[in-house]
């Protein structure tokens, strides 16, 4: 076994790779950024060197320096962990060159199957049902058309090099081709950089099933089952879970033994995911095609850790130092149900936009670090620290367990519930939502589920106000009590030797200025709070830690209250809200927002301008195409109007607010 390790990677992943290797006593070194000298896996870390500046593409993407830091710290290992250099050969190809040993497949696996083209052509040979599609090495715009109108639209272009849902568009018509292509060979360029894509035949309701494997030095493979990661956005996956309901024991082992017999043919080490597109067949069974491999260990592995009962991080460390897999198929049981949901710092109302922005509050359920439990939460962020443009916008990780699929989800969604994040935009609330959706919860499960059901997902109704306000006022009494001194006349609570008390509140929710009263009878007598014309009797206690006992008319509530400023975030069990408190004198003489102006709705940089000065827009047009969080992203036009002028170039960085354009 291994002495030391350095980890490649940055996050959740490099906490969760330092957490085994401590538990295995081995000591661990990072590898941080400008952007990453003070994170979570840089603290967990034994030792830890500086890399370069905060872009990955000076950073983690340049391997000799993570080379170099290996040899300069001792490590015997490099743990590529996700994203990165994880699938990248030419660096598997270095480490072996330097004396190191890449904790993953060898850099032939790696060439043959992180190639999306490459990898289907050799599944062809070995019989494994693909797709129909063009996966040629002629990138000419004119031949992939030709071959997208001979395939039928709706097709796929994606990226060949890549993965996680970067260079990948859907296109339904032979207009829209050529941007598509455009933007999903820049997108794969900058997160790959190989511009290569393949085009498929898009399959209408198709579930995306994956099978992790395991090999090891000795000839060994096997299957730890599937996983369901049907439901996504943008391409990405949102929620996972394993075992795939719906899934035979004969289809199970069909797609297994596939899995195995593709990883066997190019002598694959370590962990890896086979993917495979099913979609239904008219006798109500599955038909499979395969996909692409992810020459890695996958953000998702941790359901299947739950389900099998083994470490998976752990299996990577003693393979890659030579030991034997710890068990043979025979030996692999599936145990209850598993589903992960990631957090990501994003605003699904506004299309998924990534956000930045500083955790002023992240609580999230108690959980374990790796043991199957009702819940675990893989994170790689504190309290206080901040999401940076730089890098993917994932958050977290909760993965819950349960006995079958229905106690997992109500498992997951109390745990849900209990996470509470302050400072930045989340789809923590809407997670909720799809879990508690029909198609989920019935397992209806197919890559459009959120399109389908994005009547009940998105822009939903907000928490009642009575409720927000009523987190506020509770939050204010505490605050207040914890002032007063114990004569009567310090008082903050509204006491008065004669009559009742009155306190007004003047609140933002959701877009809605709400006068808010607080009315308390005779000498700190009953409360009654009060949104205009209705009346609720109001009591609220304080548990400690912005928690709070509320009884609001004939509901108890128990609410979870954080205040930075102005802003009041109130969590319920049903939902959260953020309120502004209105200092009416503070913000006399302020008018409205300033017209004219379309500002970045984060950092990011700026691709191209879509329109010139002087060009009459309509609202809705895209104006702009930005890149953050390794995504691109349109900016389109709030209204109708004309371009006056273009305050950026193409290439400039631009701050969260940056005024981009003024329209007229």
């Amino acid at each position: 076994m291994f002495k030391k390790i350095l980890i490649a990677n940055r996050g959740e992943i490099a906490c969760r790779v330092a957490a085994t290797a401590k538990r295995l006593g081995i000591r661990t070194v990072a590898v941080y950024s400008d952007a990453d000298a003070r994170a979570k896996h840089v603290a967990v870390c034994d030792e830890a060197v500086h890399i370069g500046l905060s872009s990955p593409k000076e950073s983690y993407l340049r391997s000799e320096r993570i080379l170099a830091a290996a040899k300069a710290t001792g490590a015997e290992a490099i743990h590529p962990g996700y994203g990165f250099l994880s699938e990248n050969e030419d660096f598997a190809q270095s480490c072996a060159e330097a004396g190191l040993v890449f904790i993953g497949p060898p850099a032939s696996a790696i060439q043959a199957m992180g190639l999306k083209a490459e990898s289907k052509r050799l599944m062809a040979k070995a019989g494994v049902p693909l797709v129909p599609g063009y996966h040629g090495a002629d990138q000419d715009p004119a031949l992939l058309q030709r071959e997208a109108e001979a395939i039928g639209y709706p097709v796929l272009i994606k990226a060949s090099a890549g993965g996680g849902g970067k260079g990948m568009r859907i296109v339904t018509a032979a207009s829209e081709f050529a941007q598509a292509l455009a933007s999903c060979q820049r997108e794969a360029q900058n997160s790959f950089g190989d511009s290569a894509v393949l085009i498929e035949r898009y399959v209408t309701r198709p579930r995306h099933i994956e099978i992790q494997v395991f090999g090891d030095t000795h000839g060994h493979c096997v299957y730890l089952f599937e996983r369901d990661c049907s439901v996504q956005r943008r391409h990405q996956k949102v929620l996972e879970e394993a075992p795939a309901p719906g899934m035979t024991e004969a289809l199970r082992r069909q797609m297994g033994e596939a899995a195995v017999a593709a990883a066997k043919a190019v002598g694959y080490v370590g962990a890896g995911t086979v993917e495979f597109i099913a979609e239904p067949t008219e006798d109500g069974g599955l038909r499979f095609y395969f996909m692409e491999m992810n020459t890695r260990l996958q953000v998702e592995h941790p359901v299947t850790e739950a389900i099998t009962g083994f470490d998976l991080v752990e299996w990577q460390l003693r393979v890659a130092s030579g030991e034997p897999l710890p068990v043979k198929q025979e030996d692999l049981r599936i145990h209850g149900h598993a589903i992960e949901a990631r957090i990501c710092a994003e605003n699904p109302d506004k299309q998924f936009m990534p956000a930045t922005g500083t955790l002023q509050v992240y609580r999230t359920p108690p959980s374990s670090s790796f043991e199957r439990s009702d819940v675990r939460v893989d994170a790689g962020v504190r309290e206080g620290d901040a999401v940076l443009p730089y890098y993917d916008s994932m958050i977290a990780k909760i993965i819950v367990w349960g006995a079958n699929r229905e106690q997992a989800l109500a498992r997951l969604d109390a745990a849900l519930a209990q996470t509470h994040i302050v400072g930045l935009h989340t789809n923590v609330a809407f997670l909720r939502r799809v879990v508690a959706s029909r198609s989920f919860a019935q397992a209806d499960l197919d890559t459009a589920l959120i399109e389908r059901e994005k009547a009940s997902l998105f822009n939903a109704p907000p928490l009642a106000a009575e409720v927000a306000a009523a987190g506020v006022v509770a939050h204010a009494i505490e605050a207040e009590q914890a002032l007063q001194g114990d004569d009567p006349w310090s008082r903050r609570d509204g006491w008065r030797l004669f009559g009742g008390a009155r306190r007004r509140f003047e609140l933002e929710i959701q877009g809605q200025h709400r006068t808010v009263v607080l009315e308390r009878a005779h000498r700190g007598g009953a409360m009654t709070l009060m949104i205009g014309e209705q009346r609720w009797p109001f009591a609220a206690a304080s548990a400690g830690g912005g928690r709070h006992e509320v009884q609001l008319g004939e509901r108890r509530l128990p609410l979870s209250v954080y205040a930075f400023g102005e802003k009041v975030s109130v969590f319920a069990p049903e939902g959260a809200a953020t309120v502004s408190e209105v200092d009416v004198l503070a913000h006399a003489g302020e008018g409205a927002a300033e017209g004219g102006r379309l500002t970045a709705p984060m950092p990011g940089k700026v691709i191209s301008f879509l329109v010139q000065p002087g060009q009459s827009v309509k609202q809705g047009q895209a104006l702009a195409l930005m890149e953050a969080m390794k995504m691109e992203h349109a900016i389109v036009s709030p209204r109708d109007g004309k371009v006056e002028a273009l305050l950026y170039a193409p290439g400039d960085q631009v701050p969260e607010g940056g005024e981009l354009l003024k329209l007229v």
